[in-house]
């Protein structure tokens, strides 16, 4: 799928910015990443309290193929129905955006080398740290 047609597809819920990202695209509505197209079709973030609303609309789970098992992301695809009526896709886009929005931001993995043993991270949170 094209950049210009996801960003016409969001434009009734906002403006949004693509990137291209693995063969596909990430989505992100004010800097916040909610949504990937693959394969041209979209999935959206969802979480533990949004997913089964996905699943009941008949969506299905963003896998793809690690180096030796498959792996499911939590972004779930767009229901049929939210291609057709623009109130239904700003329904679930505002969802998936409050499931990023609750994920926050990614913590950066340390670098090689930095990682605190397990006598250091019982000490530092002994510490409050």
């Amino acid at each position: 799928m094209e950049r210009a047609r996801i960003e016409e597809l969001f434009a009734p819920f906002a403006a949004v910015s693509v990137k291209r990202m693995f063969g596909g695209h990430g989505v992100y509505a004010d800097g916040l990443f909610f949504a990937i197209e693959a394969g041209g079709e979209i999935y959206l973030k969802a979480d533990r309290l949004s997913a089964p609303q996905f699943q009941e609309a008949g969506s299905r789970p963003f896998i793809y193929q690690g180096k030796d098992r498959p792996i499911t992301l939590s972004y779930w695809s767009l229901p049929d129905q939210a291609l057709e009526d623009a109130d239904e896709l700003v329904f679930w886009a505002k969802s998936a955006v409050e499931a990023a929005f609750r994920a926050g931001p990614k913590r950066p993995k340390p670098a090689a080398g930095k990682r605190k043993t397990p006598k250091a991270r019982r000490r530092s949170q002994k510490d409050g740290e």
